[in-house]
């Protein structure tokens, strides 16, 4: 059984191993990484970075998916941008989906967020769908986004709207639950 969990520094091994088993399946969409990407001190760097809150899909001791939400802005703007991968063993049975929903409603209630935003390059068909059952809905287009697999690729961004009410701190707004007044 699959679950959803913050990630941890001590996560390192077990993601650099889950990482180079997905090499040849993420490559197609994934920006050019270093082999320092790939080994657990790597990972330990990236894991320690305080502004970005990751997950991690785990079955058992064994990592099957990353979830990240990377430039939080909170006040007028809350909003954050979604990165996620699947292991290519378990691709299909709408891990992906389950995960993005726990991650948009983590983002409402934990970090007070307005919005999640996401993109995919045009021909990943399988991202975007995962996107749409999650409730996202497309509302652009970003050419020569993002420099992946040798060539400046273009990309359909994303949004979920999580909420109408005003940021904390607004009049009208109660914090997020956990979230200081």
């Amino acid at each position: 059984m699959t679950t959803l969990r913050p990630a941890a520094r001590t996560d390192a091994p077990a993601l650099a191993a889950a990482l180079m088993r997905n090499r040849a399946h993420m490559r197609p969409w994934d920006p050019y990484r270093p082999e320092s990407f790939y080994t657990a001190e790597g990972q330990a760097e990236r894991l320690a970075d305080p502004d970005v809150r990751r997950w991690l899909c785990v079955d058992g001791d064994l990592v099957v998916g990353q979830f990240t939400l990377t430039g939080i802005v909170l006040g007028p703007l809350c909003s954050a941008s979604l990165g996620y991968w699947i292991d290519a063993g378990y691709t299909g049975r709408g891990l992906a989906t389950d995960c993005v929903e726990q991650i948009c409603r983590t983002a409402r209630e934990e970090l007070g967020l307005h919005r999640v935003e996401a993109s995919t390059m045009l021909h990943n068909h399988a991202s975007q769908r995962v996107l749409a059952k999650a409730g996202f809905e497309e509302y652009g287009l970003a050419p020569r986004y993002l420099h992946i697999d040798g060539e400046w690729r273009d990309h359909r961004l994303f949004q979920r709207i999580l909420h109408d009410g005003p940021p904390d701190g607004v009049p009208g707004r109660a914090p997020a639950p956990g979230r200081p007044r």
